[in-house]
């Protein structure tokens, strides 16, 4: 499991325990099911009529991502493509084609083909630059469905809180004062729930999306100016050093431990 997202959810737990077991005469208190069923049903009600059922299908199958550590294989994508530009600048085409086969990125994939295809340099920037465009915009784009739907379960929320209070209303004029109570719990609760449930799941998600979103689109660049280096027929060297910098901390530019760095390889 992600070790942010573990920490998260333990804080979250002893949060939500302090305020249960310390704060309250009853922990049942806290418990109400038609408060919390009409913040639920009302953000999916409303989360479905706004997006389309395939994307929102598509969108919670990647709440398991924001519990996994994600590896992005970012060395593994750096050590394929200098390798294969070592075998392009020796003129190994074949040798490249078989490490093609091998090659889980299918972005880096791509890019080498439209090298080893003798593609115009431009051409390959447009193409590659497209499609992390398309990336861009569809991950940001289910990112946005989970801050919709935190918008919707405070907005449920409040919805819950004027129904309870419009019971209440309507029980106080009845003179059943011992229904006031229930009433107000649902009035009160809804709210609760709305905004814990878009403050400690909706938004986490999505910002722990746009993240993912923005490590990938990294990635990508770093690919991106690879593959063209090498359409250049830059010396692996080269290749190799500047692919390092994306990985680079911005603390690593301007500071070092003190310990001895090796020189840049030469091909």
């Amino acid at each position: 499991m992600n070790p942010s997202t573990l920490i998260g959810m333990l804080a979250s737990i002893i949060l939500l325990g302090s305020v249960l077991f310390f704060s309250a005469e009853s922990q049942q208190s806290f418990l109400n099911l038609p408060g919390l069923a009409i913040v639920i049903t009302g953000t999916m009600a409303a989360t479905f009529i706004s997006y389309p059922l395939s994307e929102v299908m598509r969108v919670l199958r990647l709440v398991g991502i924001v519990f996994r550590r994600e590896n992005t294989y970012t060395r593994n994508d750096i050590r394929e493509l200098v390798t294969m530009s070592k075998l392009w600048f020796q003129g190994q085409i074949k040798q490249v084609d078989e490490k093609l086969t091998r090659t889980r990125n299918p972005f880096l994939r791509t890019g080498i083909q439209l090298v080893i295809a003798n593609t115009r340099e431009e051409e390959i920037i447009d193409i590659l630059r497209w499609r992390i465009a398309r990336l861009r915009a569809r991950e940001r784009a289910e990112a946005q469905i989970f801050r919709t739907m935190a918008t919707y379960a405070s907005a449920f929320g409040m919805i819950g809180t004027l129904v309870g209070l419009v019971n209440m209303l309507a029980v106080m004029d009845s003179n059943s004062l011992d229904m006031v109570g229930p009433q107000m719990s649902v009035a009160l609760l809804t709210t609760f729930y709305g905004i814990l449930l878009a403050n400690v799941l909706f938004k986490p998600i999505a910002v722990k999306l746009e993240r993912r979103t923005e490590d990938r689109l990294i990635a990508m660049n770093m690919i991106l100016e690879g593959v063209a280096l090498m359409s250049k027929r830059r010396p692996p060297s080269v290749i190799e050093e500047t692919l390092r910098s994306f990985i680079a901390t911005y603390e690593d530019e301007i500071r070092d431990d003190g310990t001895p760095q090796p020189p840049p390889k030469r091909a």
